[in-house]
């Protein structure tokens, strides 16, 4: 897909919402001037869904002018089952899964902040370990993501459980001077802490910065109505023919990191990544994960 817009000069981005927050642009590629040299960042989705889940239900005619065929697309068939489509299917590993619907987003915006493009080498823990229902992805699972510049993410999924998320943001990222939060409607700066044998004095001051606004979009409540600025900027980008803030690029790169934690985790490996040839380098067996058969009619 990439390589085809490239050739057809088409204008292509992608809805990675945080690419249209004010606050993140704010913070990409400065983070290191404010918080030193970045070696940790993490993120978490917590969504405590005990005890039932996504509930148990059985396969049941289609709704009338749903085209369930279609929905499924290269997959295998199957009959409609309520707790799948329409919205369910991020539940369901065929489909999608949790890294892949919130983990996708929160990576990208980590990445974004400290220029990254991809990591290294990935290992996923996890299982479903308490609820019940017909999901066959985790309800727990935490994911380290390691880079070549030393830098390592975590996310962490919990959805039979309610942890301490973060403080004052939904990402955080860790340096040598200090520790910043972060989310789209703000971000707070806290000095780092001496270690062992080290006697030097803070080095950074304590920060704060809100969006100052009234208004409340989306079940997060943010300030800022990130992705209509998104759309915004994808349209004027069809008029002056200038690149989006996300790119069909951008939008690839973000998603293979919920791809590779999936591989890692099916697999039960740590899985070694060559992003230039995106190839799997030291698993045989997770290469094969990165493609699947399509149904027919559906080819590549």
């Amino acid at each position: 897909m990439v390589e085809t817009q490239k050739k057809s000069d088409r204008v292509v981005a992608v809805g990675l919402n945080r690419r249209g927050s004010s606050m993140y642009q704010k913070m990409a590629g400065k983070v290191e001037e404010k918080i030193g040299k970045v070696s940790y960042a993490k993120a978490f989705r917590v969504s405590n869904m005990a005890p039932n889940g996504i509930g148990n239900e059985k396969p049941i005619p289609e709704p009338e002018g749903f085209d369930w065929d279609m929905w499924l697309g290269p997959r295998p068939f199957r009959e409609y089952q309520y707790n799948i489509a329409p919205y369910y299917f991020r539940w369901w590993k065929e489909y999608s899964s949790q890294m892949g619907n919130w983990g996708v987003h929160y990576m990208d915006a980590i990445r974004w902040m400290v220029g990254e493009t991809a990591p290294s080498a990935i290992s996923a823990h996890g299982g479903k370990y308490v609820l019940k229902d017909d999901r066959n992805i985790p309800d727990t699972m935490e994911v380290l993501f390691e880079f070549r510049s030393g830098l390592v993410i975590q996310f962490g999924i919990h959805e039979a459980s309610t942890i301490d998320e973060i403080s004052g943001g939904e990402v955080m990222l860790s340096g040598t001077k200090g520790n910043m939060a972060i989310d789209q409607n703000g971000y707070r700066i806290t000095p780092a802490r001496p270690g062992q044998f080290q006697d030097w004095k803070q080095l950074v001051e304590e920060e704060k910065y809100d969006i100052q606004s009234d208004t409340q979009y989306g079940d997060l409540n943010i300030r800022e109505n990130s992705t209509g600025r998104l759309i915004r900027n994808f349209l004027d980008c069809v008029k002056s023919r200038k690149e989006p803030w996300c790119t069909l690029e951008d939008g690839h790169r973000s998603t293979s990191f919920a791809h590779l934690a999936n591989i890692a985790l099916e697999t039960g490996s740590r899985i070694e990544w060559d992003a230039d040839a995106e190839r799997i380098t030291n698993n045989e067996a997770a290469n094969k994960l990165l493609h699947y058969e399509y149904r027919a009619p559906w080819k590549l």
